[in-house]
């Protein structure tokens, strides 16, 4: 089993660090990692003998990992405590009603497209990370492995719009776009972040982490409320 296991680690982080070289060669949005690397593994699950059940299985030690490189990002986020501190209010306020505004858009684009209830329910979470997405998932009532989806989606499209809004929008500060790439795109918008410099990572790291703990709370009241709308 420990031979699966680190095979299937192996290749899928082989296939993310090519499709990573593609990319930066290029720059082409749709080359993305996020992208190509599921692309290729699920033809490569398709050519081989081996069930898409098993892969998972075989690469849960990534999955694993998903928690301790989450917690990794308190790193940078202890080094600027003092600024932190400074903004608490702004920070607060920012991202708890990005929060809000990711479930009701998630809500209102389900109910647009006439997705059925498990798949609007499975939605909601998506502007957080995985970890924390999945198990807010299993407490409201949707599929974890749906979830897992919109939020990899949500941050691949994140990542490339993100920038484009920088640019585009008087964002100039470092916390703006910090908040903004963190709330928008979690973990994808945070490594994009962390391109921009230290402050505007730290800020996208604990946009991320706060939008995760927010969304636990509005699991147990905006939401709700939202499924009891659709029941």
């Amino acid at each position: 089993m420990l031979i699966k296991l680190l095979a299937a680690a192996t290749i899928t982080y082989m296939l993310y660090r090519i499709s990573k070289w593609l990319y930066r060669k290029t720059g082409f949005p749709l080359l993305h990692p996020l992208l190509i690397t599921p692309g290729l593994l699920i033809v490569l699950i398709s050519v081989s003998s081996v069930s898409a059940a098993q892969y998972t299985e075989a690469s849960r030690l990534l999955t694993y990992m998903l928690g301790p490189a989450t917690a990794a990002f308190a790193v940078p986020i202890y080094k600027h405590a003092g600024l932190i501190k400074r903004y608490t209010r702004e920070i607060f306020f920012s991202v708890t009603a990005g929060s809000a505004a990711a479930i009701l858009s998630s809500f209102l684009f389900a109910f647009w497209v006439h997705l059925n209830g498990d798949w609007m329910i499975s939605m909601l979470p998506r502007s957080i990370t995985t970890p924390i997405a999945i198990e807010v998932s299993k407490e409201i009532g949707g599929l974890p492995a749906l979830t897992t989806a919109f939020v990899i989606l949500t941050g691949i499209i994140g990542g490339m719009i993100g920038p484009a809004m920088i640019k585009w929008l008087p964002i100039h500060t470092p916390i703006a776009k910090g908040l903004m790439l963190g709330m928008a795109a979690h973990g994808v918008g945070t490594a994009k972040a962390m391109e921009y410099g230290e402050l505007e990572g730290t800020f996208s790291s604990l946009s991320m982490i706060l939008a995760g703990f927010i969304t636990i709370l509005w699991g147990y009241s905006l939401i709700p409320l939202l499924i009891l709308f659709i029941s």
